[in-house]
This record gives structure tokens, C-alpha cells and sequence, in this order.
């Protein structure tokens, strides 16, 4: 089992990690600065993570394994970035792929800690949306998996169903395996038809588009 969490781990540090190679490059970032959005894309979530459960030191600290996957899939983006680029379309599907990955091992890894059913779904779609987030603040955006395709939403359902396999005594092999379809799937299908939660009308961007003649009709 401990393996099996271990080698999700690591397939998900790789694919989040060309993420946010990916986003260096379009940044024109240098060399460096694309390793250290690789590396933090790939292993903030994780680290995130065992923080929070005791975990420690984390193991993205720990295993040299997951520098060197962080640090592989930077290269590769780096040196390589016109293949990469090319295939945006599956980098979205191993994305997406990743997410599940992340989602169903956070939840299981928080439940071997003794967390309570909501708190484990909880960080395993921390798990799984952590390196997003930390690549883009420090890109100065607004992190994409707030506002785009379902991203958290899709990581919470899949976190959500480990744990609800785990209350009714399901082996982890099976509650992993439907809890990173569902995952995987939610987050195609929004990918695909643009799906994503409702946005409030009267937002302050509306206002500003609206400009001096909105605020008159008040």
C-alpha cells in the first residue's frame, strides 16, 4: 500500500511538475527560475500536505526522488519546450490525470494519519491543487484552479470517494481506482465543454466594465 501511494506520488509530482515548467517558459523565465516553479508546481501540494498531518519532514524533502522527477520534467520543458508545447492537448489530459493521482493519495495518506473523513477529502484536494496555486501566485495570477474547469471541484469528489470507500470497508485498490475515474473524468469533461461553477453577476469587474453610468442609475 505504502508503495503503491508512493508511486502515485511521484507520477503526479512529474505531470504538475511540466506544468509549471510550461508556465516558466511562457513567462520567459531563465533556467533556474524554471526548475523552481517546477519543483514547487510538482511538490507544494504534497508538502502541504505532510505538513499538515505531522508528516515530517515532508518527503519531497526527504526522497531525492522527487527533486529529481521535479528536476527532469523541467529539463525536458526547458530544452524541449516546442514538443512539450505541441502537445498541449495531452499535457491537459496528464493534468488532468495528475490530479487524480494527487487527490485519491493526499486522502489516503491523511486517513493512514488518523484524520476524520471530511478533513482527509479536504487535504487530498489540497494535495491536489497546492502546486497549482503556488506556481501561480508566484506568477502573480490568480490561481487558475479557483476559477477554471471544475479543478478543485474535481479533486474534492475524488478525494471524497477514498474516504467514503474507506467508511464502508472498501479495499484501497478499488475506492483509488473509482475515486481517480470520477476524478479524472469530472475534470475532462469540464476541460472539454468548458464547464465551470457560477460566477456572481454583480461583481466589481462588472461594475468597472459598466463605468460612471451604472453607478448614476443607483
Amino acid at each position: 500500500m505504502e508503495t503503491f501511494v508512493h508511486v502515485l506520488d511521484l507520477i503526479g509530482t512529474f505531470v504538475f511538475a511540466i506544468s509549471g515548467a510550461v508556465a516558466a517558459v511562457n513567462r520567459r523565465l531563465d533556467i533556474f527560475g524554471t526548475l523552481v516553479l517546477s519543483f514547487v508546481a510538482g511538490n507544494f501540494g504534497g508538502v502541504a500536505r505532510d505538513l499538515v498531518i505531522g508528516a515530517v519532514p515532508p518527503a519531497a524533502l526527504t526522497d531525492g526522488r522527487y527533486l529529481l522527477v521535479s528536476v527532469l520534467a523541467g529539463l525536458i520543458t526547458f530544452f524541449w519546450y516546442a514538443g512539450v508545447d505541441r502537445l498541449r492537448s495531452p499535457v491537459l489530459l496528464f493534468d488532468a490525470a495528475g490530479l487524480s493521482l494527487f487527490a485519491v493519495a493526499g486522502a489516503q495518506k491523511a486517513l493512514g494519519f488518523g484524520l476524520n473523513p471530511v478533513m482527509a477529502a479536504l487535504l487530498g484536494m489540497l494535495t491536489g491543487i497546492g502546486g497549482g496555486i503556488a506556481r501561480d501566485v508566484l506568477l502573480a495570477e490568480i490561481p487558475q484552479v479557483l476559477r477554471s474547469d471544475l479543478y478543485a471541484v474535481a479533486a474534492l469528489t475524488g478525494a471524497a470517494v477514498v474516504v467514503i470507500g474507506k467508511m464502508l470497508d472498501l479495499s484501497y485498490g478499488v475506492s483509488a481506482l473509482a475515486g481517480a475515474a470520477l476524478c479524472f473524468g469530472l475534470r475532462f469533461m469540464a476541460i472539454r465543454h468548458h464547464w465551470n461553477l457560477p460566477v456572481a453577476r454583480h461583481s466589481p469587474t462588472s461594475r468597472a466594465e459598466n463605468g460612471p453610468e451604472d453607478e448614476k442609475t443607483r
